[in-house]
């Protein structure tokens, strides 16, 4: 596990895979609560990662898959969809300026 500066991450991007549409929420509630901090907060495939992502966030089901479609993105596994602590550890770490385990 890396750690990285959340100062360092302009984009994060909530990967899954097609399905009920749990991580569109997620995505919407991250975007929500970085609002004004200058962070993209998009939702992608877990199979297209985008080459500009800072940050990997996924479903722990999903994390596999994810790490061989981005082997160079710091990725953050998560367990529930609403209210996962490491997700909401990722969100306080940027609002207060400190580091980010990924």
């Amino acid at each position: 596990m890396a750690s990285m500066d959340s100062k360092d991450i302009k984009k994060i991007v909530i990967a899954c895979d097609a399905g009920m549409g749990s991580s569109v929420m997620l995505a919407s509630t991250v975007r929500k609560q970085l609002k004004g901090h200058g962070i993209e907060v998009v939702h992608t495939p877990v199979n297209s990662i985008p080459a500009d992502a800072d940050l990997v966030l996924c479903h722990v089901g999903l994390a596999e898959r994810a790490r061989k479609t981005a082997p160079d993105k710091p990725l953050v596994p998560f367990q529930v969809f609403i209210g996962d602590p490491a997700v909401t550890k990722v969100v306080n770490a940027i609002k207060k300026g400190g580091t980010v385990d990924a």
